[in-house]
């Protein structure tokens, strides 16, 4: 099968599934979220794949949705396929649930297929990364990836939501009423993700747990997976992830949220993003803040 905005491969039992759009930092168009969901479904139907890594090229494992389209006026949802729910607030709301829904069955299949899938996160995981790399079975970050949800200061809410069930209540709210990011260590610490490395050891690391994945019977991964995500179910998972869906539908009615559209599309995105973030002094909207202190964080943390 044919890709255009992800590299698939396979090898030693292992399909690798790369996003590939480094110049948007992997930014998720709905194409790269079609092409994503049919290399999951072919990976899972191959009997020589044991599991799967999910990485990204570039600078960054994802550093969110593509907001290229708010830059111009949303075609009609029956017109074109790549009408996506950037728009915020500018569709009805039922329109709005019906695309964030539409995709949301896309990136699902990261939760269903039955092989455990692996997130190799480096860089930006921001967004709709994240909402990619919480559903996958084990997460491995380097110790200065950057995660976070940052629209949630003007743009929505998570549109997929395992922030709860990884992290408790409280590191969830945190993340969702701030916009705040953590490093890859500090996710680590919190449970967000399994285990972070340094960056120059992620992929030998990821490497070695496919490895050892793949030395074990689909027969045995296969309900090993399931059941876990079967008690998560139980818990509520599955239905949280539609809930998600409307809650960001109902979000993208905030006033602010229809202000960054407005300036997105008549100051351009590097202006709303900068409207954005500046008032929280964080400097992310200057893209390099975030870095350099899950660089430092990391630094600190194995000097120690």
């Amino acid at each position: 099968m044919d890709f255009e905005t992800i590299q698939y491969e396979t090898g030693g039992g292992v399909a690798r599934i790369t996003l590939n759009r480094p110049e948007k930092l992997n930014a998720l168009s709905f194409k790269l979220q079609k092409e994503l969901n049919a290399a999951l479904w072919e990976a899972d139907n191959d009997t020589s794949v044991h599991c799967m890594i999910l990485r990204g090229n570039g600078r960054a494992f994802s550093a969110g949705y593509d907001l290229t389209p708010l830059q111009s006026p949303p075609p009609k949802r029956e017109k074109d396929e790549q009408y996506t729910t950037v728009y915020r607030g500018m569709a009805s709301l039922e329109d709005d649930l019906w695309q964030l829904e539409r995709q949301q069955r896309e990136r699902i299949a990261l939760w269903d297929v039955h092989k455990p899938v692996i997130a190799q996160v480096h860089g930006y995981c921001l967004a709709g990364g994240t909402d990619l790399a919480l559903l996958c079975d084990i997460v491995i970050a380097a110790d200065d990836a950057v995660f976070g949800f940052p629209p949630v200061r003007a743009m929505g809410s998570p549109v997929g939501h395992m922030w709860t069930y990884l992290v408790g209540p409280q590191w969830a709210k945190y993340f969702l009423l701030t916009g705040d990011s953590v490093s890859g260590a500090q996710a680590a610490e919190i449970g967000l993700v399994f285990k972070s490395v340094p960056p120059d050891a992620l992929e030998s690391e990821v490497e070695a747990l496919a490895a050892k994945m793949a030395k074990i019977e689909v027969e045995l991964l296969a309900p090993n997976k399931r059941i876990v995500n079967i008690a998560l179910e139980m818990m509520g998972a599955r239905t949280v992830q539609r809930m998600a869906a409307e809650m960001d539908a109902r979000a993208h009615q905030a006033p602010a949220v229809r202000e960054f559209g407005r300036r997105a599309m008549t100051e351009g995105l590097k202006a709303a993003l900068e409207w954005r973030d500046s008032k929280f002094g964080d400097g992310r909207a200057a893209d390099d803040y975030q870095r350099r202190r899950a660089e430092q964080e990391a630094r600190l943390r194995h000097e120690e």
